[in-house]
């Protein structure tokens, strides 16, 4: 398998009256063909930061410097911003979290399809159209015809969970980036989701990071984990060896924290856990 990302000493920062703040210190990582790589940790750990600077979609107030971020093999850093356009959205695509606030209230889901087409593929209006009716029938959307004249507000938050992923796979992304996918989500609803991007991920061989604070998910959808904690990188493993040796006071922390590892009435906090271990 080809190496598809590449980071090195990332390091995110943001301006603030009080000095900047520095959301992730430092921190590596890679995904290669046909991995799933967990991003996992507590809110606040810099997980979704990091991977929007990949994207680019930071606001201005944001500094983001790496030693290395390549994308199969292109400098994603040294890139113009048309050139870095052409790739994000395309290439790399991501699942935001809260569908119904990623997606815009204003225009139809059949639009916001269709503009994702249209910009990345070169389709035609007819094309666009066509190929939107194909990808809400691809994430499970009855009559999907009819569900492009919908706007967000008209659909549940697990049909919007699934709009977002049609918008995230319309142009067969080489690397997918999945954060928090089943937020706000009902049990039911979650593994449904979660099925559906790992069956996309296996039909089209994409790469897949899955950004969440759910070890569950961790443990049934990952090949690689990342632990980060307090914007930095804690530790590093596979899957299986993460669960059963964990190697950092904080992954087992988390590990801890988990119901089925409960102890008495009452699961201990991650702070606990931590200062138990020093």
């Amino acid at each position: 398998m080809g190496r598809l990302l590449e980071i090195r000493n990332l390091c995110v920062s943001f301006d603030t009256a009080r000095g900047p703040f520095r959301a992730v210190d430092g921190v590596d990582l890679s995904v290669d063909e046909r991995e799933v790589l967990a991003i996992v940790g507590e809110s606040g750990s810099g997980k979704s930061v990091g991977m929007l600077a990949v994207m680019g979609l930071l606001p201005a107030t944001a500094t983001v410097t790496a030693d290395v971020m390549r994308f199969d093999g292109k400098d994603l850093l040294s890139l113009s911003v048309q050139d870095r356009r052409k790739i994000i959205g395309r290439d790399i695509s991501m699942i935001f979290q809260e569908p119904i606030a990623s997606l815009n209230p204003c225009f139809t889901v059949g639009f916001q399809l269709a503009e994702v087409l249209t910009a990345h593929m070169g389709m035609t209006g007819a094309q666009a159209r066509a190929r939107s009716v194909e990808l809400l029938a691809q994430v499970g959307i009855p009559d999907p015809e009819a569900r492009l004249s919908a706007y967000p507000h008209q659909m549940s938050g697990g049909q919007c969970q699934r709009v977002m992923i049609a918008m995230a796979i319309a142009c067969t992304p080489r690397l997918l980036i999945a954060d928090e996918p089943t937020t706000a989500l009902d049990v039911t609803i979650q593994k449904q989701i979660l099925d559906l991007i790992l069956q996309l991920q296996q039909d089209h061989g994409m790469g897949l990071i899955m950004i969440t604070h759910d070890m569950g998910v961790v443990a049934e959808t990952a090949d690689r984990v990342v632990v980060q904690y307090r914007g930095k990188k804690m530790e590093e493993a596979d899957v299986l060896s993460l669960f059963e040796n964990p190697q950092h006071p904080y992954t087992r922390a988390l590990l801890s924290a988990l119901p089925e590892n409960a102890k008495g009435d009452r699961l201990p906090t991650v702070g606990e856990m931590m200062g138990a271990s020093q």
